[in-house]
């Protein structure tokens, strides 16, 4: 963008020549004036006028920001399932479920739905923490890119050639199946969300859990906390935590995390299977009140809690 009050013709000519070569060039004139003491000033797009972008500049623009707009879609697509492959989010084996959205209109998604009214299995695919190849389509047993299947299944449907899809927006996560290392109410909490969205809330997340379990190991016995207060402490998510907490056998007293209702996660299980006590009967024992399964929420440890005992 060029701005000056004026442009002789050495300018003008120098950038149509500049922008018939696919440069994006500007000019912009500038007024000013003094008004009641102060200084006003007025800009002017003088090139290319809408005219000229039209029907001189315009075709050769749209080529190139729709090759730019493709190739962004396609990282989007990549980087969000590398983003959910490190922060540990999704089991092997979460079902999921195709919603045509992104690269879409009414009458192809009709057509789609349409398509997949005929054969069900092809709704619906399996996540693998693979970051090729994650989604494992019911309806054939291959595996795929987010992308790769939405595009397939747009030009199986509509024999088409699909442009520009984002196929992470199509796949919801299917919430009415919790797998068995996970804390119901917190695999909830995803629902509604697609792995597009999904990537978005954990972008830099990582399963380096070298500070959740410094900050496990501060909590001081007689206060819980819960597996959302952790994660947003360590910048994770409550679901990959409480997956940890279950498996990893190397966490300070997994049990004073709860859920976000306070109560002991039906998820939960000791690293050491062969443990009979409950984490409600340690936390008892700690100090810790209840009234029923719900622990007192005047001893819970909130985010801000918690980051001062990392004095963060």
């Amino acid at each position: 963008m060029i701005i000056a009050a004026d442009f002789p013709k050495q300018v003008t000519h120098s950038v149509v020549w500049l922008s018939e070569m696919s440069l994006d060039i500007d000019l912009i004139q500038v007024g000013l004036w003094k008004v009641e003491g102060h200084i006003v000033a007025g800009f002017t797009k003088v090139y290319p006028t809408p005219e000229v972008e039209e029907f001189t500049l315009a075709p050769a623009r749209v080529e190139g920001e729709a090759a730019a707009k493709k190739l962004q879609e396609r990282a989007r697509s990549r980087n969000a399932v590398h983003v959910l492959v490190a922060a540990g989010l999704l089991p092997e084996g979460t079902k999921l479920l195709m919603t045509p959205r992104h690269g879409t209109t009414e009458a192809i998604r009709n057509a789609i739905n349409a398509w997949v009214e005929e054969d069900i299995s092809r709704a619906t695919a399996v996540w693998t923490n693979n970051t090729a190849q994650p989604l494992v389509w019911d309806a054939d047993g291959a595996s795929y890119s987010p992308t790769g299947l939405a595009n397939h299944i747009f030009t199986s449907a509509t024999s088409r050639t699909a442009d520009g899809i984002q196929g992470t927006t199509w796949w919801d996560v299917d919430t009415s199946q919790v797998p068995s290392d996970v804390d119901s109410e917190e695999w909830a909490t995803l629902a509604g969300l697609n792995l597009s969205g999904l990537a978005k809330q954990l972008n830099g997340t990582r399963k380096d859990w070298t500070e959740l379990h410094t900050l496990l190991g501060a909590v001081p016995a007689g206060r819980w906390t819960t597996y959302g207060d952790v994660a947003a402490v360590i910048g994770s998510h409550a679901v990959p935590v409480g997956r940890h907490l279950s498996t990893s056998g190397q966490c300070p007293s997994p049990w004073r995390v709860l859920n976000a209702a306070g109560r002991v996660s039906n998820g939960f299980q000791w690293a050491d299977h062969t443990r009979t006590d409950t984490p409600a009967e340690i936390l008892g024992t700690e100090g810790v009140r209840f009234n029923g399964a719900v622990a007192d929420a005047d001893q819970r440890l909130g985010p801000d809690a918690l980051r001062q005992l990392l004095d963060i």
